[in-house]
């Protein structure tokens, strides 16, 4: 499996990064948060996306 090109959930990554689903909701309402892309009616997160996001906030 592709890690880089992954997709995951909303709620994979409020896991993962643990935080509350709405937060990420509300970063992305702010354009702060790591790029997401609807699949029909769901939320998406390229794994590559969310990596370089972290890292940028690392740097920052």
């Amino acid at each position: 499996m592709d890690y880089e090109n992954r997709l995951i959930g909303v709620h994979e990554l409020a896991t993962y990064l643990g935080v509350p689903v709405k937060t990420l909701y509300a970063w992305r309402y702010r354009r702060e948060g790591p790029p997401a892309f609807r699949v029909g009616r769901h939320l998406r997160y390229r794994w590559s996306d969310v990596q370089q996001w972290i890292q940028q906030r690392i740097e920052a």
